[in-house]
């Protein structure tokens, strides 16, 4: 939703300087813009927004020993089968920070290139590390 709307804003503000030459006035309002944004995702996913990481690989030990150590973040192991495959795989599990999700993809991809991963959004996340209450 933030995206759009400052899509939208960086377009009128764009043909602002555009048309009236008034760079210091687009300087400001790109300001304006970004601090809107970055406002409007505090609104509608709190302070405490945070990411889950489900991450599929044959290699699993070596990327959740990866993740504890580099990032600190713990992960879970679950169990799950591939309905396609017919196999049955560990599955980890990792909650972590907004910021911490680039490192997460980079150790998983690193360690095994072709981990499949899949990010989602989550609300609130409670324990060590997180949001006590």
């Amino acid at each position: 939703m933030s995206r759009a709307i400052i899509i939208i804003d960086a377009v009128i503000v764009g043909l602002n300087v555009f048309f009236f030459k008034e760079i210091e006035i687009g300087l400001y309002s790109a300001i304006a813009i970004y601090l809107m944004g970055k406002m409007i995702d505090i609104l509608f996913e709190g302070i405490y927004f945070t990411k889950l990481l489900l991450i599929i690989s044959d290699k699993n030990d070596e990327i959740a020993k990866q993740i504890g150590e580099k990032i600190k973040r713990g992960t879970t192991g679950l169990y799950g089968k591939g309905m396609y495959t017919n196999e049955e795989k560990m599955v980890l599990m990792c909650a972590a920070a907004r910021g911490d999700v680039a490192r997460v993809k980079m150790i998983a991809r690193k360690i095994d290139p072709n981990s499949f991963i899949v990010i989602t959004n989550s609300r609130e996340v409670l324990g060590l590390g997180f949001k006590k209450t």
